[in-house]
């Protein structure tokens, strides 16, 4: 048996939980927060046969892409604006996600 951690972006979360449901797969969720400029992740942890691990992991890959996404960076300006900042839109890749793979020694559902 192996346990998937999967990091997902929050806007993907709900997308992998239905796909991986409709499969039967069981899943938890975790809210969890991190990575670039702080924005909402969510851990999903699924238990699964070793057997199914690439069907996880394919369900993972068709909905979590890559996508770019323009944000606004506050850039603090020195000399004697007196602490102006300026507001620099910058492109960043988002979506993906981090997936770990883990041996299970033992399962036991109660």
């Amino acid at each position: 048996m192996k346990l998937v951690i999967a990091i997902v972006q929050d806007e993907d979360a709900s997308d992998v939980l239905d796909s991986l449901m409709d499969k039967d797969f069981r899943v938890t969720k975790l809210a969890t927060t991190g990575g670039f400029l702080k924005s909402g992740n969510t851990t999903l942890m699924v238990g699964v046969e070793e057997d199914k691990l690439e069907i996880v992991i394919d369900i993972i890959k068709d909905v979590c892409k890559r996508r770019k996404e323009i944000v606004v960076s506050p850039t603090p300006l020195t000399g004697n604006d007196g602490g102006y900042i300026q507001q620099c839109p910058i492109q960043i890749n988002v979506g993906g996600a981090t997936v770990f793979v883990v041996d299970v020694d033992k399962f036991i559902k109660i």
